[in-house]
């Protein structure tokens, strides 16, 4: 905008002026000069240009992270958002906007929203749905939401209840570089880049490996061929805020290398984002208010109710319901009398004052006395227990039992024509096409003593079953005939519910027959740290505990859950509550969780030590069907009539493997039975086999059709056409013009089959001429001394 674009303006001036300004300063300044508030020109022209320096620059910066570079830039696109990036990557783009209100709202938590939505027209595409446009939500959004939401919720600062929310919006994708840690970078910059308090940033990598050479971001087709599937994201100082793996039965020694070769790479993107941070000038705001109770209300609650929280963390003989029920009656009594001492306080600072006194009595307990609620050792499992084969009718079942975590897992095996077929935009993103195993994973609210609605999936499911499976897939074989589904119903719930729906599927799995290489067991770790007085981003002291329960997730800062067999690690996941970890920190997890995972196999293997050596005998079957192109019109019928009828009739499912065979799957061997009576009688067909090459045969016309007749040489033959071209050597356009009709006899030339598509081919033109022809006929009674007859060899 000109610089004399303000000079003598008026109040109408200065409205058509702020048409211009890309800033929430602009709605803010209007609504005021609706009040009748006056601003001079000088003040306008400030606001203007400060916020338009603020967007109006587009910067890039360059990441080498080996023989990839990763773009960050900001200042071109979306400028109405608080910030706003782009990462690119190959031609691989994503941009993430941020904005936060500046007006607190009522929750009691940090009200941050991740949407991430896969654009089909970045990926060259256009949806196959009715409207043609993107609808719904699909699980691979739902997945990669929450993996940006754990990498940046850590870093907001506590008492910041200011609602904000974070779009993805995918520019192009090339198929080569999948967008999602992209994404995460993106998300990173354009906080860091917003004046949103937020104490980043953060840096994002996938690591893969590849013939045990560790690759940074590795291509689509790279990742094809590696064993290690890490996504990991990194803050300052080589601290860790979130990991995401699957792996196949990768050591522990090579995966710790993975990791710290991840955390390096995380360095360098985060010195770029601050390096565009110190080129934008950015400012953070001052928010109206940070939630957090007053002094003397937290040292009110001290004095009254340290005592009798503390007794019940240290009585062991409390389960979960018994150890709620005591400290909620012990929060109303206190809740109570603080607001009879402060009639002033807000609900929240009433609320938040017990829940910060009985956090730090909890922490203390393990920093200071090494002692947990339930009783034991830092580094004890809970008591296990594991059955399995409950139901006979299920193909496969268990139950496992860790401590007040029950998981009830089965097995169903169908064909592999049920397995899961992603959407053209999923496969076009991902590259995976299908899958023929799947988790879902199941928590209704009895689970926890609630009451809540049932149906749908919320994103917390969706996420817990995508680990579980994880876990699991490595060891599933890869050749298995049947497409298989485990459920995993979560009965009761005292934390770490997703490792024990993997602990419980492997051995539903086991009892089913599927020869999985290796059994797999999973543990939840925790963590209770300290920081440091003066740097409260540095840990001073911490304890890691094993197998945690529901309320050490709740009041400790880490949620570290990693499954594998007794070699490997197959997936792991680690949820940060605090701005950081120390690498170390992340290694002794590790190690901790190796050790409780080993001892989770040992209890697992008394109870089944392999898989059973053949399915169940009421388990579904599948046989191949060798077809022979002769036969192959009369075993699909017309327009796929007998394929659909076997079907409908058995309850099999058929699909064709080759040119001759046709896999059939029958949910039992009684349908097998079935089936194979079925396509015994559709093929029954002892005559044919009599039908010499060249000889002359009697048929009968069954059927009068535009295009010709359908006629049968033996009674139980299936009807076969007669094109009109091979009736008469004159052209015809429908059979009536020679006269024929149903019923009536007519001789035909047998010529053999054809062998593309099996058909009978047949011709009376070839017999309109005056040679003469000795005919055949076929009856039921007429099969013997074929071979004796005379036929005519001659070709069409």
């Amino acid at each position: 905008m000109p610089s004399d674009s303000f000079g003598n303006c008026n109040v109408l001036a200065v409205h058509r002026s702020f048409s211009l300004c890309l800033c929430r300063e602009y709605f803010k300044m209007r609504y005021l000069l609706c009040l009748g508030r006056s601003f001079s020109c000088r003040h306008v022209r400030f606001c203007h240009q400060s916020v338009y320096n603020r967007h109006s620059s587009p910067r890039r910066i360059g990441v080498d992270l080996g023989e990839k570079k990763l773009e960050i830039s900001s200042g071109k696109f979306a400028r109405f958002a608080d910030g706003s990036a782009v990462a690119q990557l190959g031609e691989t783009s994503v941009m993430v906007t941020a904005v936060s209100k500046t007006k607190p709202t009522s929750s009691q938590f940090m009200p941050l929203v991740v949407d991430y939505r896969q654009k089909a027209a970045a990926a060259g595409r256009i949806p196959t749905n009715y409207l043609r446009r993107e609808l719904g939500t699909t699980d691979n959004e739902i997945l990669t939401s929450r993996l940006i939401d754990r990498s940046i919720r850590p870093l907001f600062p506590p008492g910041y209840f200011y609602d904000t929310q974070v779009l993805c919006n995918l520019l192009a994708v090339d198929g080569v570089n999948d967008p999602d840690v992209l994404a995460i970078n993106a998300a990173s910059a354009a906080l860091a880049l917003s004046d949103i308090p937020w104490h980043g940033p953060i840096g994002a990598v996938r690591v893969g490996i590849v013939n045990g050479e560790v690759l940074i971001n590795p291509t689509r087709a790279e990742m094809a061929s590696s064993t290690l599937n890490l996504i990991i994201a990194g803050a300052p100082s080589s601290q860790v805020v979130m990991i995401e793996a699957s792996a196949e039965n990768v050591l522990q020694q090579d995966f710790c290398h993975a990791v710290k070769v991840g955390v390096k790479h995380t360095q360098l993107i985060i010195h770029a984002i601050q390096q565009l941070a110190r080129e934008q000038k950015v400012t953070k705001r001052t928010p109206i208010k940070m939630f957090f109770p007053p002094a003397e209300m937290v040292e009110r609650v001290q004095k009254l109710a340290s005592e009798k929280i503390y007794a019940v963390f240290t009585d062991y003989s409390h389960d979960k319901i018994s150890r709620d029920e005591a400290i909620n009656k012990i929060r109303l009594e206190t809740e109570e009398d603080l607001k009879d001492a402060f009639p002033q306080a807000e609900p929240f600072d009433v609320i938040e004052s017990f829940n910060i006194v009985s956090k730090e009595i909890f922490r203390n307990l393990v920093l200071n006395e090494y002692r947990r609620c339930d009783g034991r050792e830092l580094t004890a499992l809970r008591t296990i227990s594991c059955e399995v084969d409950l139901f006979r009718p299920l193909h496969g079942s268990a139950l496992f039992q860790r401590g007040q975590t029950q998981v009830l897992c089965s097995v169903t095996f169908d064909s592999l024509e049920s397995s899961i077929k992603t959407d053209i935009i999923t496969t076009a993103l991902s590259g995976v096409k299908d899958k023929n195993f799947m988790l879902h994973y199941e928590f209704p609210p009895y689970a926890t003593n609630e009451i809540g609605k049932m149906g749908g999936l919320n994103r917390r499911e969706l996420g817990h079953g995508a680990l579980a499976e994880k876990a699991l897939r490595p060891v599933i074989p890869k050749d298995f005939p049947f497409t298989i589904r485990v459920t995993s119903e979560v009965l009761e719930s005292n934390g770490s519910s997703s490792m024990a729906s993997a602990c419980g599927g492997s051995l539903a799995l086991m009892d089913a027959g599927v020869p999985i290489s290796s059994a797999v067991a999973g543990v939840a770790i925790g963590l209770i740290s300290k920081a440091n007085p003066q740097k409260s981003a540095e840990i001073e002291d911490y304890r890691i505990l094993t197998d945690i329960l529901g309320i050490e997730d709740y009041l400790g800062d880490m949620d570290f859950k990693m499954a594998g067999t007794s070699k490997g690690i197959t997936a792991l996941q680690a949820d940060v509550k605090i701005p950081g970890l120390p690498l170390k920190v992340v290694m002794e997890a590790i190690q901790q969780a190796t050790v409780a995972k080993r001892e989770i196999l040992g209890i697992m293997n008394k109870c089944i030590a392999k898989p059973r050596e053949s399915r169940k005998e009421n388990g579904p079957v599948v046989e191949n069907v060798r077809v022979p192109a002769s036969r192959r019109a009369r075993f699909v019928g017309p327009g796929g009539y007998n394929l659909r009828k076997l079907q409908a009739q058995t309850g099999v499912t058929i699909s064709q493997v080759d040119e001759e065979t046709f896999s059939v799957f029958a949910p039992t061997p009684g349908a097998m039975n079935e089936a194979q009576e079925f396509i015994s009688d559709i093929c029954k067909d002892d005559q044919e086999q009599q039908l010499e090459f060249g000889a002359v045969y009697t048929a009968t016309i069954t059927e009068i059709r535009d295009i010709g007749v359908m006629v049968k040489l033996y009674p139980n033959m299936t009807p076969v056409l007669l094109h009109n071209s091979q009736l008469d050597h004159k052209r015809i356009k429908h059979p009536s013009a020679l006269g024929l009709d149903v019923g009536q006899e007519i001789q035909v030339k047998y010529f053999g089959r054809d062998p593309t598509d099996g058909r009978m081919r047949l011709s009376r033109k070839v017999l309109q001429s005056p040679a003469a022809t000795v005919v055949k006929t076929l009856s039921e009674k007429q099969s013997i001394s074929m071979g004796s007859n005379i036929s005519e060899r001659s070709d069409l």
